[in-house]
């Protein structure tokens, strides 16, 4: 591995590991899976993460994202609504943006959501190999977004999906620098 592929590798890495939570305008969950109405372990885990910091007090409001990808019935940010509902959240204080089919346009939606509410932070969860990159978008929509991964992530867990994700991270990283935006 070339010095610069190890340098990117490397910093996505220490990112996954990076616990920045702080006070913010909102938490931003990005979406995962959904099978027929319910999140997908690695989404519930995700869900259950942004719940906790908001009920800590970090941020007053959650936005959920995920499109259907291809489902009819269901959006991933519609099923994580419900889902935070059912765990006992005020419904007024979730946002959905129901739209995004892949990272980049969550992002850009969700961004558009926190300028609307006249804030420039969010606190991002994710599983920690994703958080590097959705950082790095955010930033170009002028949103300072704190990384926090979720704990005992079941992919982050698992040396060769860590790695995999990983190098899944490093070739979109690279597409977006090309201005191919996934």
């Amino acid at each position: 591995m070339a010095l610069a592929e190890r340098s990117l590798y490397q910093s996505i890495r220490r990112e996954a590991s990076t616990e920045e939570a702080r006070p913010a305008g909102a938490i931003v969950v990005l979406g995962a899976a959904e099978f027929d109405g319910h999140p997908s372990p690695v989404y519930q885990a995700r869900l259950d993460h942004a719940f906790e910091l908001q009920q800590k007090g970090f941020a007053p409001w959650i936005i959920t994202t995920g499109g259907s990808g291809g489902e009819r019935r269901f959006t991933e940010a519609g099923v994580g609504r419900d889902y935070l509902v059912q765990e006992g959240m005020d419904p007024g204080r979730i946002l959905s943006e129901t739209h995004g089919e892949t990272t980049y346009q969550s992002v850009q939606a969700a961004s558009g959501i926190l300028h609307k509410l006249g804030v420039g932070t969010c606190i991002a969860v994710s599983d920690g190999f994703h958080l590097y990159r959705v950082k790095t978008m955010f930033a170009a929509f002028g949103i300072a977004a704190y990384g926090s991964p979720v704990p005992h992530s079941s992919i982050e867990s698992d040396p060769y999906l860590r790695t995999m994700y990983t190098l899944r991270e490093m070739a979109n990283l690279t597409l977006w620098h090309l201005g191919i935006r996934v």
